[in-house]
């Protein structure tokens, strides 16, 4: 096997292992579990595992460069109609690639599926286009969100309540696993074609503006459909009684997903396949190591999607419905918490994104502070997440001091840290937050007798929002840590050592 591959999915397994134990430990105690359901979820773990190897792998090999290639490309051509249309273009296509964005439309009821998929899309085109005049113009990224979010909000009174809690949660779930990692890598390629020293900083921020567009889009498509019945299908757990029916459960599964994983990945491919035909950036043995990372990224996506929705989404609804039906229902805050802080280890973006801040600031922002700062960050909004379902607080309660909080740290930090924040909102509200949160929020709301559509969904919102205010929390300290530094060294003791790390362990 690849060495390269052995690491990825070693790197897997430790992000994965701590939630398979959580939910092992869980089903030993408060939650028995039927032999048959564990099974599932274990097999979906190792599906879990291996897919997330090969697809980080495979985003590696096929679409960071291939980002990073149309990106600088298209900037060197200082045609601003032609980088405005074809990042208008790009954004469509990347997105309705976004696995995750089919889960959202199959969960409302209240509007057609490609209506939905499509506005989505078309919000995520018209954002990259905004997120690139950004970069091409040097307009402040922390003002460009005021406005943005101001507009959001005051967008959201007039969209239905039922429906407002759908339009913020699409907004995480839409920058997932496949649009990142292009979208990151556009960036890198737009700013490292400047070659100024503002270019590292405004790299990050693309992913942090294609997360407005798709709930502003949203909210106009709730106002307009004016929906009444946002209903979502509850998860189903096969029965299944021997270890041929679990093998089986996953054999059926894979089709379907393979269909849905290559019609996305076609459109992407398609564009790989014209951009080198016209712009021949990519020698013979570089196009053949993007063809194999297309390869890895459609059968990395196939396992895990498999593995998600087959293993894991049955057992987190499970859980939802078994602890918040007695009374060890408020274990489901501390629980939750726990979750949350694995949970966003195991998302494939999340990683991704780790590796190019870190690659970007030279080491200054690593992986591990990144990944401490997301999981604890995480971990206090599925808590959050929790209390609303047990006691059905509105979600503008939350989310209006959130991200009022989020926009007056931006003024307070680094640009750097600005992007890096909004971006990690994004990133951190993925599949696995879709398929084992989501569903864990709606058994524990059915449970307790809430209303799904107000009181459940919305815990992807919250996730996405919890990095922004973690992560430039971080940024406060860095610039305190600087400043230090900064100081005469007479003034510091012989023995100082200055590591923004030693905040974070």
């Amino acid at each position: 096997m690849n060495e390269k591959l052995k690491e990825k999915i070693r790197e897997s397994l430790s992000s994965v292992l701590p939630i398979t134990i959580i939910v092992l430990l869980l089903s030993i105690t408060l939650m028995p579990m039927e032999i048959g359901t564990l099974a599932l979820f274990l097999m979906g773990a190792f599906l879990l595992i291996v897919g997330m190897g090969f697809f980080q792998l495979g985003a590696e090999m096929a679409m960071t460069p291939l980002g990073q290639g149309v990106g600088g490309r298209l900037i060197k051509s200082n045609r601003v109609v032609l980088i405005m249309l074809v990042s208008f273009f790009m954004g469509i296509i990347i997105t309705i690639a976004e696995p995750d964005l089919q889960v959202l439309a199959n969960q409302v009821a209240s509007i057609p599926n490609q209506a939905l998929i499509w506005t989505v899309a078309v919000g995520v085109g018209i954002f990259l286009v905004v997120a690139v005049l950004r970069i091409l113009f040097h307009i402040n990224l922390s003002k460009l969100l005021f406005v943005f979010y101001i507009l959001l909000f005051v967008l959201s009174f007039f969209s239905p309540d039922s429906f407002t809690a759908v339009a913020f949660d699409s907004g995480g779930v839409t920058t997932g696993p496949m649009t990142v990692p292009f979208i990151m890598a556009l960036g890198v390629g737009f700013s490292a074609a400047r070659s100024d020293r503002d270019g590292a900083s405004d790299s990050f921020g693309l992913v942090a503006l294609c997360s407005i567009g798709p709930i502003m889009m949203v909210l106009l498509l709730g106002i307009f459909y004016n929906p009444t019945n946002a209903a979502y299908t509850a998860v189903e757990i096969a029965s299944v009684s021997t270890t041929r029916d679990v093998i089986k459960q996953f054999v059926v599964a894979l089709p379907q997903y393979g269909k849905e994983v290559l019609i996305s990945i076609l459109p992407v491919a398609g564009v790989f396949a014209v951009f080198q035909l016209f712009a021949r950036s990519y020698h013979k043995r570089q196009v053949l190591k993007m063809i194999v990372g297309f390869v890895y990224t459609i059968l990395g996506l196939i396992l895990f999607l498999t593995g998600v929705n087959v293993g894991f989404a049955p057992v987190g609804s499970l859980l939802g419905s078994g602890l918040a039906d007695g009374s060890v229902k408020w274990l489901l805050i501390p629980i939750g918490i726990v979750i949350g802080y694995y949970i966003v280890k195991a998302e494939p973006a999340v990683q991704i994104l780790n590796e190019q801040v870190e690659d970007l600031t030279g080491g200054t922002i690593s992986r591990k502070m990144m990944n401490l700062a997301l999981s604890a960050g995480v971990a206090c909004a599925v808590a959050l997440a929790m209390v609303r379902v047990l006691t059905g607080i509105n979600l503008y309660w939350i989310i209006i001091p959130g991200y009022a909080i989020s926009v007056i740290l931006s003024r307070l930090v680094p640009p750097v840290f600005v992007g890096i924040a909004f971006d990690s909102g994004g990133v951190a509200s993925g599949p696995m937050t879709s398929t084992f949160l989501l569903p864990l929020a709606m058994g524990a709301c059915t449970a307790v007798g809430g209303n799904v559509v107000t009181d459940a969904f919305g815990v992807v919102a919250l996730v996405a929002m919890a990095p922004l205010i973690a992560i430039q929390i971080m940024g406060l300290l860095y610039v305190h840590k600087t400043k230090a530094v900064a100081q005469p060294a007479e003034a510091l003791p012989d023995d100082s050592v200055v590591d923004i790390e030693e905040d974070f362990e």
